[in-house]
């Protein structure tokens, strides 16, 4: 049985406006430790953070000045819960264990990780004012970020609100040094916003180890321009669901023979298709039909991409199953669990009378994004279940104003199985350090990355390839 976290009291998400984040300031470097999982199949490197003593020593006078914490988007006069030179590292989050790998079948075992992880422009002390400006810092955030995606060691990284120069010139090199290759798209705003601007355009990427994974073919969803394509003069889907510029990321990725490592298999069933994607959804709680639709939107694209890839990999009566390649689905999806977001993803359906449609003027346009001729649900076909259940974390996102669920991951029922993941920060931790919110010196964003160690079964079909790559029939 695993604990329960009680939920605590959310309010609606903050409010993000785009400004410079602070200066940089320097940081210093962390020692590391070896974790064994608790499932036997894999080690996890993790390194530490020091605590911030260490770090600044007595020539960090402006530490040891009151903070201050905010309550209304502005900063107050009262003295902030946070003090750098007292408070300890947080306890390391506990691996749970879920399932042992099957070794009666060949399977491929790996991890997986979700993370938001604060775009330096949203990071402001007029929204995290409970936050020391130093610590907002995005010199000092990139690296405590960095250690966090090194300590995790995932084999597959799926990331939102990265920049899109710190993703060339930050995330990409250091993350190539650690055997990883990536891809990355900024928002839609990139194509209209000046030069000077674009590259600090915030988007998603996604990274793997090459040693375990290659690239086959990316694919980007694009929101806005799908809501236009659809909107079949729905003013609707034009005035709200058009102008919001939020997108998704695709891999269509192909297992390697380090892959194996953990797992078993055939030489001919070495090279198995694996779709990866990421997406970060509308934030506003406000424009929860928006946020139904974009995934609505995803869910056919994702359909359409998985019967491509079918036709390439596989042929016969298996070309139009839409659970025929697994999937990972991550994200930002800044949606609670009981939202239509979470419950169309979870159970393949939604009423077209949902609360989350506003009874607004969407009934028509949405039909041809349902896999089914039924008047009165819209359906996809994916057999998808979340990795994290309501009781594993009581929140994703942690600030001063908001503390909810809105991360997840989610993963094909018919060929991939949990073996365990990661667990929520310690409670007790957060309680007696009177934690308001996060960023906090020791936590680099206000989302936790979630961490899955997963199991994929390999089809009894092996998949036809030409020199690592599909073969077109």
């Amino acid at each position: 049985m695993l604990p329960i976290i009680p939920k605590l009291d959310s309010s609606k998400p903050l409010i993000r406006k785009e400004t410079v984040s602070s200066s940089p300031e320097s940081v210093c470097e962390v020692t590391a430790r070896i974790v064994t999982s608790p499932c036997g199949s894999r080690d996890l490197e993790i390194k530490f953070l020091p605590t911030l003593s260490s770090c600044y020593g007595d020539d960090k006078s402006t530490a040891d000045e009151s903070e201050t914490v905010s309550t209304s988007g502005s900063e107050s006069s009262s003295p902030s819960c946070i003090s750098p030179f007292t408070q300890l590292h947080p306890p390391q989050r506990p691996w749970i264990p879920l399932a042992l790998p099957d070794s009666q079948k060949p399977t491929c075992i790996f991890t997986v990780m979700c993370y938001n992880i604060l775009c330096p422009k949203y990071a402001t002390r007029q929204l995290y004012g409970y936050c020391p400006s130093w610590a907002l810092s995005w010199e000092y955030r990139r690296k405590g970020i960095m250690e966090e995606i090194r300590h995790y060691s995932a084999d597959i990284i799926s990331l939102q609100e990265v920049e899109t120069d710190q993703f060339y010139n930050f995330f990409l090199p250091e993350l190539k040094h650690e055997g990883y290759d990536g891809i990355f798209s900024p928002k839609s705003r990139a194509k209209i916003v000046l030069e000077s601007e674009r590259k600090h355009v915030d988007g998603c990427a996604i990274f793997f180890r090459s040693d375990k994974f290659s690239l086959i073919k990316d694919h980007l969803v694009e929101f806005n321009q799908l809501a236009m394509a659809n909107a079949e003069g729905s003013d609707d889907m034009l005035n709200r669901v058009q102008t919001k510029d939020n997108i998704g990321l695709t891999a269509l990725l192909q297992t390697r023979e380090g892959a194996f490592e953990n797992g078993t298999a055939d030489t001919s069933q070495i090279h198995q298709p694996l779709l990866v994607c990421t997406a970060h959804l509308h934030w506003d709680p406000e424009f929860c039909d928006v946020k139904t639709i974009q995934t609505m939107m995803l869910m056919n694209e994702l359909q359409s991409i998985v019967e491509e890839a079918s036709q390439s990999f596989y042929s016969g009566s298996q070309r139009c199953d839409a659970n025929n390649i697994p999937l990972l689905l991550c994200g930002d999806f800044n949606s609670l669990p009981g939202s239509g977001v979470v419950e169309f993803l979870s159970s393949g359906r939604i009423s077209v009378d949902h609360i989350d449609f506003k009874k607004l003027g969407y009934k028509d346009c949405l039909r041809k994004l349902s896999s089914t001729d039924k008047t009165n649900e819209y359906t996809h076909d994916f057999k998808l279940s979340r990795a994290y259940k309501d009781d594993i974390m009581a929140y994703t996102n942690y600030t001063y104003d908001f503390k909810g669920i809105i991360d997840y991951i989610f993963y094909s029922k018919k060929h991939i199985t949990v073996l365990g993941l990661l667990g929520s920060l310690d409670q007790e931790w957060i309680k007696e350090n009177k934690i308001a919110g996060c960023p906090h010196p020791h936590i680099p964003s206000d989302h936790f990355p979630l961490l899955v160690e997963v199991e994929m079964t390999l089809p009894t079909s092996s998949p036809m390839l030409l020199n690592g790559l599909m073969l077109n029939r």
